[in-house]
């Protein structure tokens, strides 16, 4: 793994809360790295940290290969949650300004925003204060000032918030544009079904600590716990009967309303503990009856988000 930035052991405290405890991850380059927890969990903190707002008590960030500097801060475009814009600028003059910060001359700057308010539509805005827009016209402009000086690392925290579902996905795809590109992307939410869209890898921050991290799929998968679905057709009673001697363990023998009403095709969920026994029973199922499908069932990033919390918590309460 080509690794962009590395958090190694990051401790935080604050008037002895402890906001991050020994924190580490690694986050591959060009990709997608959904940061998640609970609110308070230490996300902000850490995030904080990566962009030098504020520094760790112990530990260290990398980037890019060497260790987190000052002029590295010009290599990262920030998003925070808590967004501001000045209220009686207008949205051009305001704009070029954030860019100007950023590095880019003054033509520069009016070269891309332009670039950027006509792909977004927004272009008719260029000469209104930004006391006219509303919460989502104004997070545009801010998505567009976050990346305009085009850094490696992009980091959003919870950019959808207040967005509809069109102009979200309108910012979904421009994140993963930006990614195949070349840009590393950290994204902070707590809406799991984005984080199954957009993100490649995840790391889970509760109670200020890692507790779970991975690729996307990697981390689905081993929550799924060998459940498989299989819909066939055939005689159900002689189906359940063969599976009774196989090694494997049936979870619903039940008949929904649905398999009543259709003779013909019917579904059962399985639970096989053992990776090596999945052929056999596949086997022995096309033996019993007309095997139509059968797929692992995968749980959700929201199952997989509730579980992870809930029995950390549980366990750490254990521990006191």
């Amino acid at each position: 793994m080509d690794t962009f930035l590395k958090v190694e052991n990051i401790t935080k405290q604050f008037a002895g809360h402890t906001a991050l405890d020994n924190v580490s991850l690694e986050i591959p380059r060009g990709s997608v790295y959904g940061l998640l927890g609970p609110n308070g969990a230490g996300k902000t903190t850490l995030i904080r940290i990566i962009n030098r707002i504020t520094a760790p008590d112990k530990g260290r960030v990398l980037f890019n290969g060497h260790l987190l500097a000052p002029q590295d801060v010009a290599h990262i475009g920030y998003l925070p949650e808590e967004r501001g814009l000045y209220k009686t600028m207008k949205v051009g003059e305001q704009a070029i300004y954030f860019a100007q910060l950023k590095g880019l001359s003054r033509t520069e700057a009016i070269a891309r925003l332009k670039k950027w308010f006509v792909k977004f539509g927004i272009e008719s805005w260029w000469n209104k204060k930004v006391s006219e827009l509303s919460k989502g016209m104004a997070q545009k402009i801010q998505f567009i000032v976050t990346i305009l000086h085009e850094p490696e690392l992009l980091i959003f925290d919870e950019p959808f918030s207040g967005f509809d579902p069109i102009n979200a996905n309108l910012l979904k795809n421009e994140i993963l544009a930006l990614r195949d590109k070349g840009a590393t992307v950290i994204f902070s939410t707590h809406n799991m079904s984005s984080v199954e869209e957009v993100c490649d890898h995840i790391t889970l921050i509760n109670k200020s600590q890692n507790i779970l991290s991975g690729s996307l799929d990697e981390v689905r998968r081993s929550h799924g716990g060998n459940i498989f679905e299989v819909d066939f057709r055939g005689n159900r009673d002689e189906l359940v009967a063969r599976l009774g001697s196989a090694p494997c363990r049936l979870l619903d023998t039940s008949v929904s309303d649905d398999e009543a009403l259709d003779k013909h095709s019917s579904a059962v969920k399985l639970h096989i503990p053992t990776d090596s026994d999945i052929r056999p029973i596949v086997s022995l199922i096309n033996e019993a009856v007309e095997l139509r499908s059968f797929r692992e069932i995968i749980p959700s990033m929201n199952d997989v988000f509730i579980q992870a919390v809930a029995n950390h918590s549980a366990t750490t309460a254990q521990q006191k």
